[in-house]
């Protein structure tokens, strides 16, 4: 094949790149870590904003049809590639739009007749912190740097409402992440329903280790339980989530209340309710990559786990169910590159097994890790299930999605 003729090898190299991003939503590239974070970024432009990516797909194919690629049988080559990408991409964002009926229907399976919320302005929250963070750093705890919250409420929502509170835990490998960056569609969601959200810092690894990031979670919760009212919070009804090490830190405080307590041991740590998504369960395990345990000996833990499992055991929340555990939702997407999926259905099949509380579990076709931390077609579903979820098991606000 020819690449003299003008636009052939423009168009080989974009037809290249399309079946490669298309293919990645499809399988992630790697399951290694560091490179899975870079794989995983890849994939999510195939898997979260599918329909842009096939639109600028379809643009630069467009350029080298003008350019002439359409005369030589290597552009054809590229043109068919970039085609076969757009459809796969298309095929994705359909999967994508269905996660509505799984979603629905876990659900229901739990709850029985739950309907998802009306669909609410996800883009608003592109300025959600600067809208709603009516109070930002806050201190929760001795430490001056780490251990501060932002309270995010409605500007019309009064002072004694009562709303039910979500506490937001946010992710980054127990080492990097600020309440700043994470789940801002779901807060500005909730926050529009007439919920109270708290955004947490904690105390990250490698410099700070286990358990003090559990220890920071823990006195976010008792910090709630003491102020939040004067918020507009109601400090019995307080629900726990977080996205990746947020789940897992999310999950193991709602497991373990009264436990990582160490002088604040009758402050009550009990939460109403905890969301989690795509996170760790089992921290024993292998994730896929065969990394885990390097990366938990690197990141945070105060020992590797060939030397001491103890530690790697106590603070899995796979190993910390009871039947008292309170109800949880469990999210994962099956594209995940970072965390396996297997994580969630096992320690779903753990919760059902011990807990009397409804476990709702649902996975997202092809998501990626970390796909709600952007306003997409997807996350809005998401995110209404949730409200879903939190408002049959802790109740209502009173909101209007406003």
């Amino acid at each position: 094949m020819s690449l003299r003729e003008p636009g052939a090898r423009s168009s080989l190299v974009v037809g290249t790149l399309a079946l490669l991003v298309a293919g990645s939503g499809l399988r992630p590239l790697t399951r290694r870590w560091p490179a899975a974070v870079l794989g995983s970024l890849l994939s999510s432009t195939a898997t979260e904003t599918p329909r842009a990516t096939a639109l600028l797909v379809g643009a630069a194919a467009g350029v080298t049809v003008r350019r002439g690629a359409a005369r030589s049988p290597a552009g054809r080559v590229g043109l068919a590639a970039a085609a076969t990408g757009i459809g796969v991409l298309v095929v994705l964002d359909q999967g994508a739009r269905r996660d509505v009926e799984g979603l629905a229907d876990a659900l229901r399976a739990e709850l029985g007749p739950v309907e998802l919320p009306a669909r609410g302005r996800v883009l608003g929250s592109l300025l959600a912190r600067q809208r709603y963070a009516s109070a930002r750093d806050l201190a929760y705890g001795p430490d001056p740097v780490a251990n501060l919250l932002d309270v995010w409420r409605h500007p019309s929502l009064p002072d004694d409402a009562r709303a039910p509170v979500l506490l937001q835990i946010h992710g980054g490998a127990w080492s990097s992440g600020s309440k700043a960056a994470d789940a801002h569609p779901l807060m500005a969601h909730m926050v529009r329903r007439g919920w109270v959200c708290v955004s947490v810092d904690y105390r990250l690894g490698p410099a700070e280790r286990w358990p003090a990031q559990i220890v920071d979670v823990k006195r976010a919760i008792a910090w709630a339980r003491e102020n939040i009212a004067r918020h507009g919070g109601d400090p019995a009804r307080i629900a726990i989530t977080g996205g990746s090490s947020g789940a897992h830190l999310a999950a193991l405080a709602a497991l373990t209340p009264g436990a990582w307590q160490p002088d604040f041991g009758d402050a009550d740590t009990t939460v109403a309710a905890a969301v989690c998504l795509y996170g760790i369960y089992d921290l024993t395990t292998d994730d896929g990559s065969g990394t885990l345990d390097e990366l938990l000996a690197e990141t945070m833990m105060p020992n590797a786990l060939g030397e001491d499992a103890h530690p790697y055991v106590a603070a899995s929340p796979s190993a910390r169910v009871h039947p008292g555990a309170p109800p949880f939702m469990v999210l994962h997407g099956t594209g995940d590159a970072i965390v396996v999926p297997a994580q969630s259905r096992a320690f779903v099949a753990r919760l059902r097994a011990v807990s009397r509380a409804p476990v709702v579990h649902a996975e997202l076709a092809h998501a990626q890790h970390g796909f709600d931390l952007v306003p997409t077609a997807r996350t809005l579903v998401t995110v209404r299930a949730i409200a879903a979820f939190l408002e049959a098991v802790v109740g209502l606000a009173g909101g209007d999605d406003r």
